[in-house]
């Protein structure tokens, strides 16, 4: 399966910014919800660009093994997001994708 998609979407996380698994299936309409997200990010390419360390489990929770887990708290911190015990604050940083009209995600549900 492709995940293109998944990724050019996690790509628009801006700076600063987290989403959630879960919010990213809801945000993609993905079968099988956040661990199907959770599977896509767990196949992310490395030396592409895509900021996978911008998708956290619920309640904003690192949910990854060492030593990936420490490298996506250095990678959060250096962009500005603050962590507690493993936890971002969701409040404070949660992205939000703009709401797509229903005319674009016909168009794009095409083309996928």
């Amino acid at each position: 399966m492709s995940w293109n998609h998944v990724y050019r979407f996690v790509q628009r996380i801006p700076r600063g910014r987290v989403l959630t698994y879960g919010g990213l299936a809801k945000a993609l309409r993905l079968p099988g919800g956040a661990r199907t997200a959770g599977r896509a990010m767990a196949a992310t390419p490395s030396g592409k660009g895509i900021p996978w360390h911008r998708v956290l489990g619920e309640h904003g929770k690192i949910l990854i093994r060492e030593p990936y887990a420490s490298l996506q708290r250095k990678l959060l911190e250096s962009e500005g997001v603050t962590i507690v015990e493993s936890r971002v604050d969701l409040k404070r940083h949660l992205w939000k994708p703009p709401v797509r009209s229903a005319v674009k995600q016909k168009a794009s549900r095409k083309r996928i």
